[in-house]
């Protein structure tokens, strides 16, 4: 179950790089310690996206995938 979030983002349909290029851009507004969740359904997202969180210095406070949709909330750093 996605925890509460500031901020919403439905990525689905999306392939790489645009989740996390789409990612980046929204949260760049968001002041640190908001939350975010996102849905994708591009496979290389359960990759990208956590290797986003570690280069960039956010907190991946979940990850869940469900068939072709991958699901992740993160704290912006």
């Amino acid at each position: 179950m996605l925890s509460e979030s500031d901020l919403h983002l439905d990525l689905k349909g999306l392939k790489c790089p645009l989740p996390v290029l789409k990612a980046r851009k929204a949260m760049s507004r968001l002041a640190s310690g908001a939350r975010v969740s996102i849905e994708a359904t591009d496979p290389l997202a359960t990759i990208d996206i956590p290797h986003f969180c570690n280069e960039a210095g956010h907190r991946l406070l979940s990850q869940e995938v469900e068939g072709e949709l991958s699901r992740f909330v993160i704290e912006k750093g």
